[in-house]
């Protein structure tokens, strides 16, 4: 079973996340690349909260054909091209993660390969099936 930490003695999260989680031995691994928020026919629509909905579409896409949940997701490295974009990205990443949630980790970059990209987001996950 995985165990999520959110030791008494550090702050508690900003956020929706766990400070860490912990995988037991003999877990499989699946590691995700990082995921941009293009549709199927290469459409990319406007906003954060659009595109990492598409995001994290593609990341259950991955956890399905891995034979796993998104309550396997371990760990969630999120980039964002500006802070006015964290907001959409965490409206669709609260909707997209259960509880007790993952480690995480947002980040402000410069940018994508394209401009029209606002976010990508990779994931970890573990199973111990």
């Amino acid at each position: 079973m995985l165990r999520h930490l959110v030791p008494a003695q550090i702050r508690t999260p900003f956020a929706k996340y766990s400070h860490g989680v912990e995988i037991p031995a003999g877990a499989r691994l699946l590691v995700c690349s990082g995921q941009l928020g293009v549709g199927h026919d290469d459409t990319i629509p406007e906003g954060a909260e659009a595109q990492a909905r598409l995001c994290f579409e593609a990341i259950r896409a991955l956890l399905r054909e891995a034979g796993m949940s998104v309550s396997d997701i371990v760990r969630l490295n999120a980039y964002v091209t500006g802070r006015e974009h964290m907001a959409g990205y965490m409206a669709a990443r609260d909707a997209f993660i259960g509880t007790p949630p993952p480690a995480s980790t947002l980040m402000i970059v410069s940018g994508f390969t394209r401009e029209d990209f606002v976010v990508e987001i990779e994931a970890l996950a573990a199973s111990l099936d």
